[in-house]
């Protein structure tokens, strides 16, 4: 691998040559009069600009800093890939006795290997989290590792995820139950997985059997072509929906280094913050969730509409949209994306309509599932989902009860109507604005913003917008306050998908805090920063 420029090279050059706006020890150059007379001709944006970019490169000598960020990253790649992958493979043994085991399997909560394994699990995590904040430090470094570099360490940590049962979600298990019945031509957009009946039935997790799905025909496709494939069974089920989510991921990985190299950010961190996420390490990947399948065809539209190909970018996101209902914001993306090429905004906007149109038409004729999901969105969400909206809603209900008004029922359906028009608002305020954000960056602002004001909020949803927002982040502050939201959502889930109790919250808690302390054994023992600022 060809390493690339440093940190201090990017303050201001090498130990070789002083950088543009540097004398040769590294003080901020004056300029001479010919050069001050050019930038007076250019205006005074252009003289703005030369005191902001000397404002930007300090005077530091560059062999200096070369050595300061040396000497401060004693760990490299392969230190992160093996703790990553120590991480990887304790959470997924944890997972064998504590994950979403099919109902048949599971221990009771009682039981001496559930609590080990509980244990285990928050063990892993906390050490998978640390290697990622150890390589959040390396790409700061003096030798940075390259895209395909991060892609290999992807690879590390995901596998032993792959044989794992399923992690912090029994969603899985809906998604198996609603292919078999598109595969038994059981209408899912009226009925909820009880009508199946048998084995498959009794796995999906009580509050979501009599609910119908919200999901698109191209998810229900892939759903019931896998029934068929696995011919009910749960386990090669399981493997068969993993398999689908990591290729999902793999679209998500390819499309971030070519997203992030038109929007000016550097693919490396790119692919950092968007796919060696523990977010998707946890939730795409051990959980299998549909939501890496939206935003891998979501990302490989977007790369398509960067280049010559705006109708099959269109239709990527339409199929995206089509699996999960955010997706479809991805159609204003590939809008702006041919308006900024000089396509004009008519013709881009009529083209995409119709490519979506024809894509949304012939999918759905060929699923054979019909337009139900439309009316299905207004699914309703699980009682206790700590969606800002949610939470408002319950507590003015609860209110409302106890003054004796009529109108709590109400109060629920009233947040989220509320909930819906803020986000309406606050998108085009995020599109309109001046200046005008770069469309990918807009979209990730965009599906942030729906997935914290929608009526439910789950740790996976942060992807929508973490996602896109790696790819075009402004700025270095922008990632750091992603990967602080990472870090807290990566905890926030019991391996198991149910509700926590006291006792499982308190292993869950010394689980964490015994990775904690072998972490900062091994920063005492061998001098190696275990946690800081990232990349």
């Amino acid at each position: 691998m060809e390493p690339r420029p440093g940190r201090a090279r990017q303050l201001g050059g090498g130990c070789r040559r002083p950088g543009p706006l540097h004398d040769a020890h590294g003080r901020v150059r004056v300029l001479g009069s010919a050069s001050r007379a050019a930038v007076r001709s250019a205006g005074g944006h252009a003289a703005a600009a030369v005191r902001r970019q000397a404002r930007r490169l300090p005077a530091t000598p560059r062999c200096h800093a070369d050595r300061v960020l040396a000497k401060d990253f004693s760990v490299d790649l392969r230190h992160c890939r093996l703790l990553g992958l120590a991480g990887s493979v304790v959470l997924a043994a944890g997972g064998e006795t504590a994950g979403a085991l099919p109902v048949r399997e599971l221990p009771s909560l009682a039981s001496g290997r559930a609590a080990l394994g509980l244990v285990g699990v928050y063990f892993g995590v906390v050490l998978l989290v640390a290697a990622w904040a150890l390589l959040g430090r390396v790409l700061r470094g003096p030798e940075p590792p390259g895209p395909r570099s991060l892609l290999v360490v992807l690879a590390v940590w995901a596998t032993p995820l792959l044989l794992a049962p399923p992690l912090f979600s029994r969603d899985v298990y809906s998604y198996l139950a609603q292919g078999a019945m598109v595969d038994a031509h059981l209408d899912v957009y009226t009925h909820g997985p009880a009508i199946l009946g048998g084995p498959l039935a009794d796995e999906v997790a009580p509050v979501w059997r009599r609910t119908a799905t919200p999901y698109g025909p191209v998810f229900l496709a892939v759903a019931s072509a896998l029934s068929g494939l696995t011919r009910g069974e749960v386990p090669a089920g399981l493997f068969g929906m993993r398999v689908v989510a990591l290729l999902g991921v793999a679209l998500m990985a390819a499309s971030l280094p070519k997203l992030a190299r038109h929007s000016g950010a550097d693919p490396a961190a790119a692919l950092w913050l968007g796919a060696l996420n523990p977010l998707v390490l946890l939730h795409l990947v051990a959980g299998a969730h549909n939501d890496a399948i939206m935003l891998g065809l979501l990302g490989a539209g977007l790369v398509a509409a960067l280049g010559r190909w705006p109708v099959l970018g269109a239709v990527l996101v339409t199929l995206a949209a089509l699996v999960k209902a955010p997706a479809v914001l991805g159609l204003a993306a590939v809008v702006a994306l041919q308006a900024r090429a000089g396509r004009g905004l008519v013709r881009a906007t009529v083209t995409t309509g119709a490519a979506a149109l024809a894509a949304t038409l012939g999918v759905t004729a060929a699923a054979g599932t019909g337009y139900g999901w439309i009316g299905a969105l207004r699914t309703p969400v699980s009682p206790q989902n700590w969606s800002p909206t949610s939470v408002l809603g319950r507590a003015t209900g609860a209110l409302l009860r106890d003054l004796g008004s009529d109108l709590a029922p109400f109060a629920l359906p009233a947040w989220h109507a509320l909930g819906l028009a803020v986000t309406a608002v606050a998108v085009l305020v995020i599109w309109l604005r001046r200046p005008r954000p770069s469309p990918v960056y807009a979209l990730g602002l965009s599906l942030a913003t729906v997935a914290v004001l929608g009526p439910a909020v789950r740790p996976w949803y942060a992807l929508w917008g973490l996602f896109l927002i790696a790819a075009a982040a402004p700025s270095a502050s922008v990632r750091h306050r992603m990967a602080a939201v990472t870090g807290a959502l990566a905890l926030a889930v019991l391996p198991s998908g149910g509700p926590p109790d006291g006792e499982q919250l308190a292993l869950a808690v010394s689980g964490g805090m015994l990775g904690l302390v072998v972490l900062w054994q091994a920063h005492r023992t061998s001098g190696t920063p275990v946690l800081g600022r990232a990349a």
